[in-house]
């Protein structure tokens, strides 16, 4: 058999499993509403949740952007490591208060909890609108580095546009029945094989290559030391120093833990102290992301003069190169599974915040949510795949605002939920003014601005007119306010010091 029919075999039995793995995750949970099927009915222990929020970190990027951002970049793409673990500290305070409020109230999304927290449906349908426009190019994302890990792997056989569909049509067979269980079933089998596949890299690559760690290294300072530094490989025409690394990992790490898929897991898990567990061990993962970003840079001497979207394929080249075609075949399903875990999810947050917040609003459709909401989630990757055939550039550059503009519903979830005073106005013209100062920066070319990450100077702003069209703008009714009924301050305390797990 030929190596590219060795791959190809490797890789489809992987992904049959991967579906009998996301189905077989239900056999015991058949019945059960919108509950069971978006948040695992809030039953996954501490493995489940570990290696699903793990897996939403570790995506199609880990493969692709991590290496393409080393081989051209080098020190600035450390900021995953950086925000992803700072992010997980704040997500040891954040993720078990958003977990007793969503359990006390029976809330499934974040959508939801705006909507309850300011007691506007229509708020709720603002955020899942908002956000779907946010993470709809993630899931292009994911299908694309899947299909590009697919093609390269198969050495050419399976064409890009066989490949995206082959994403969308693993990924939507076992999320539409199994919800986020079977995400967490999969990402058990994900995680074990990047661990297994990276392990392996980053010891075979350089003794294959260099000789071994000593003489990858020497070289690397030697030959290529303006990769070890900030602003990194191309100098401060880059845009990547010192204070865009600090601020853009001050918004990641306050942004990852609102964001959508981030919520799901938190609400999936079985008690707070679970999620207290998880925020200590997960930090432990981001090891694994030195390992691509180290193998983009070992890229540099094997196969130099990689240009733009090229070099994301830095660490696929070594792979394909120096490995034989079974192994070729595994590392693809370790990175394939990389874009489908976090793919389902995505999906599954997408149709979760329309079938609760959006069209159950119409008469008659609430007791359908359940059944909506996996509609949307055919609809959303329908969506991102059809325009991932016709016109991939739109969503990719809807992409460049999609974390930034994320990050400006911090002030009204999580702000709103530890002050009582914020408003709707507040909340909302502060939304309205950040989102448009994101778009106006990055779409105008000014991002960074001044060295500083411009999602977190619109968030500033985005602040600072929440706070202050709540304290001086109109009076907000009585059941806006956080009271007794939303999260009590006494909740927000026993998150921070680790009392008590729900």
């Amino acid at each position: 058999m030929s190596s590219a029919g060795v791959a190809v075999s490797v890789f489809a039995f992987f992904m049959v499993l991967t579906v009998a793995l996301g189905l077989l995750a239900v056999r015991r949970h058949q019945t059960g509403g919108l509950d069971a099927w978006s948040v695992g009915g809030r039953s996954l222990g501490p493995v489940f949740i570990w290696v699903l929020m793990a897996g939403e970190g570790y995506t199609s990027f880990s493969y692709l952007g991590a290496a393409g951002w080393g081989y051209n970049y080098g020190a600035p793409v450390l900021y995953v490591v950086a925000y992803m673990s700072c992010g997980y500290a704040v997500g040891y305070v954040v993720g078990p208060m958003l977990w007793g409020y969503a359990r006390k109230h029976g809330l499934v999304a974040l959508s939801d909890m705006a909507a309850h927290r300011y007691r506007r449906p229509w708020l709720g349908a603002v955020v899942a609108v908002l956000a779907t426009v946010f993470l709809l190019p993630y899931i292009q994302l994911q299908i694309t580095g899947m299909g590009v890990v697919v093609s390269t792997i198969s050495y050419g056989t399976i064409g890009l546009d066989l490949a995206y569909f082959l994403a969308f049509a693993v990924t939507t067979a076992f999320v539409v029945v199994s919800g986020l269980r079977g995400s967490a079933w999969v990402s058990v089998l994900k995680d074990g094989l990047v661990v297994l596949t990276l392990g392996f890299l980053i010891v075979y690559v350089p003794s294959h290559y260099f000789g071994g760690f000593g003489d990858f290294f020497g070289r690397l300072v030697d030959e290529k030391g303006a990769w070890l530094k900030l602003p990194g490989h191309g100098g401060e025409s880059s845009g990547y120093g010192v204070g865009w690394f600090a601020s853009t990992t001050v918004l990641n790490s306050l942004t990852v833990v609102i964001f959508p898929t981030t919520v799901a897991g938190y609400l999936g898990a079985r008690d707070a102290d679970t999620l207290r567990r998880n925020a200590v061990w997960l930090p432990a993962y981001n090891v694994l992301l030195f390992v691509p970003m180290v193998l983009g840079m070992a890229a540099l001497f094997v196969v130099p003069g990689l240009v733009g979207a090229e070099s994301n394929l830095a660490l696929f080249k070594l792979v394909t190169d120096a490995l034989p075609a079974w192994a070729v075949g595994i590392v693809g399903v370790a990175a394939a599974l990389s874009s489908i875990v976090p793919m389902a999810v995505f999906m599954l947050v997408i149709g979760t915040m329309w079938g609760r917040s959006v069209l159950s609003l119409a008469p008659g459709l609430r007791a359908r949510e359940k059944g909506l909401s996996q509609i949307v989630v055919v609809v959303a990757g329908s969506l991102a795949l059809v325009m991932t055939y016709t016109a991939p550039n739109t969503l990719v550059r809807l992409s460049l605002i999609s974390y930034e503009g994320m990050a400006q519903l911090l002030p009204l979830v999580l702000l709103g939920l530890v002050w009582r005073r914020m408003t709707v106005a507040g909340a909302v013209s502060g939304l309205v003014v950040g989102v448009g100062l994101v778009c106006a920066l990055v779409f105008s070319g000014n991002d960074p601005l001044w060295g500083v990450n411009a999602g977190l100077l619109a968030l500033v702003v985005n602040l600072a007119f929440a706070v202050a069209v709540s304290l001086y703008g109109p009076a907000g009714r009585a059941d806006e306010r956080a009271d007794e009924d939303v999260l009590a301050r006494e909740e927000f305390t026993d998150a921070a010091v680790g009392r008590g797990s729900g």
